[in-house]
């Protein structure tokens, strides 16, 4: 007696030949896809495939890789909290600062000396509360101020060097504006600043060559721009060095002269004590904003272009060091709201540089003012895959 076959019949059946499938036939589920299929981004993922974590969004840390697109900054908006924050800080400590001089003769108390150095650090201190305190930038925050690293180091190294030596001869180009417009008559033999000088010193005392005084007091200047940088950086740490990497997102333009505003109100509680232009009313404020945006463009495109925020510190104590100069060479003292490297005739030489740098483009040409931590991004649908090294 034959015992009957209960095996399925396909399995007695020959095996089929290697013919190639249909192309629309489907593919089995533990099938390894072509490495040409395309991925859509919402097919769900193959059966037994582990699940993909969700990558990040367009524009975000992760998003971006290793580097920012050119002068981006790292913010993909504006913290508009930490701004009013720093804003607030900085000028309320700088009233604070001022404070015993309002309560007291002003600008002539003894004090002043070391109060207005003090003032000059209160931009820094605000900037540090607001990076640390409100964790604004979360990260890369060395990189985001400016402070470091200094590359590309050539281009740091030039701008810095720009930034030592022009200043003082843009100051020296406002007053030879201020004399052609008629806002300072010029004195070739230095008489005025020989009498301003004479007064200065006790009774009895002779005078030194006028002539040599001069020539000391310019050739001190780029010494001078040096140790006013150090004072400087309490201001540059919070003007181009958080303020303007901040309002960056609203663009080049917009975050210049807005930077610049702040950075012109800041300086109220002398100005309105008669500092720098002998105005103790709101148009030395205004006057002050004025020449705050005008050289405030010129800072901040050392910012952008270098990526650091030094060439700015040291151009800002170059400025201080050579703002007096028109004093050496009136006949009398002049009006400083106009004729002043923060008047008038310094708002036209600093527009006719900023002009030349937009017509040849050096706003457009702007390093990342930060990056995120060199580590391996999440692969996304956007980014080509890094290259493996070794």
């Amino acid at each position: 007696m034959t015992v009957p076959d209960n095996r399925p019949a396909a399995e007695n059946r020959p095996a089929p030949e290697n013919r190639p499938a249909p192309e629309n036939a489907p593919a089995p589920d533990n099938a390894p896809a072509p490495d040409n299929a395309p991925v859509s981004e919402d097919a769900p993922p193959p059966s037994g495939a582990a699940t993909p974590t969700p990558g990040p969004a367009v524009g975000t840390r992760a998003a971006q890789g290793r580097s920012l697109p050119a002068g981006v900054s790292a913010m993909p908006r504006v913290p508009w909290t930490a701004v009013l924050a720093f804003t607030v800080l900085a000028c309320g400590l700088a009233w604070l600062v001022c404070l015993p001089l309002w309560l007291g003769r002003g600008l002539a108390e003894p004090a002043a000396t070391a109060l207005l150095p003090l003032m000059m650090v209160t931009p820094a201190l605000a900037a540090v509360i607001v990076v640390f305190g409100m964790r604004s930038p979360r990260f890369d925050r060395a990189r985001f101020l400016g402070l470091w690293p200094l590359r590309p180091a050539r281009r740091v190294v030039w701008l810095l060097i720009a930034a030592w030596l022009v200043p003082p001869l843009l100051v020296g180009a406002s007053v030879l504006v201020a004399a052609a417009l008629g806002w300072v008559q010029l004195d070739p033999s230095f008489s005025a600043f020989a009498g301003q000088l004479e007064r200065t010193l006790p009774p009895g005392t002779p005078l030194p060559p006028i002539g040599l005084v001069v020539f000391s007091q310019l050739a001190a200047i780029p010494l001078g721009a040096l140790l006013n940088s150090v004072l400087a950086f309490g201001e540059e740490l919070g003007w181009r060095g958080w303020l303007l990497p901040a309002l960056r997102p609203l663009g080049t333009w917009p975050a210049l002269l807005l930077s610049g505003v702040i950075w012109g109100l800041w300086h109220s509680p002398v100005i309105l004590l008669g500092y720098n232009f002998g105005r103790t009313d709101l148009t030395g404020v205004l006057f002050m904003i004025g020449g705050c945006v005008a050289w405030g463009v010129l800072f901040g495109w050392l910012r952008l272009r270098s990526g650091s925020v030094w060439p700015a510190v040291v151009a800002h104590g170059a400025l201080n060091a050579a703002g007096g100069t028109v004093l050496l060479f009136a006949a009398t003292v002049p009006d400083l709201a106009l004729a002043g490297p923060l008047g008038v005739a310094g708002w036209i030489v600093a527009a006719a540089v900023a002009l030349v740098l937009l017509l040849t483009g050096q706003f457009r040409v702007q390093p990342p003012l930060a990056g995120p931590r060199p580590q391996g991004p999440p692969r996304t649908l956007d980014a080509p895959p890094t290259p493996a090294v070794g």
